[in-house]
């Protein structure tokens, strides 16, 4: 391995914002913040997703109402009425 070319790998603590577990890992990431962990000071990164606040890791899956959102924008845009009416046009013709 060449020297000097290769970032530093070090512990670090990575911390869910939403629910403030803490993980310590190893990691090439820089960090200005720091915490203290067992008595020794790491550097400290923030997630907005860990396994901690994911739906899929806690079980709390939100179910969204895709038909509804398909529907509302095939009104807005008045789709599926504009292929209604050439065919019953097409039809009379």
């Amino acid at each position: 391995m060449k020297e000097g070319i290769h970032p530093k790998y070090q512990e670090v603590v990575f911390q869910d914002s939403s629910t403030g577990a803490q993980f310590l890992t190893r990691s090439t990431i820089r960090s200005e913040r720091t915490c203290e962990v067992d008595g020794k000071t790491y550097p400290l990164v923030m997630v907005d997703i860990s396994s901690a606040s994911h739906p899929f890791f806690t079980g709390k899956q939100k179910f969204i109402d895709t038909a509804g959102r398909v529907e509302k924008f095939q009104r807005k845009y008045n789709w599926g009425k504009k292929d209604e009416k050439t065919e019953g046009e097409a039809a009379q013709g």
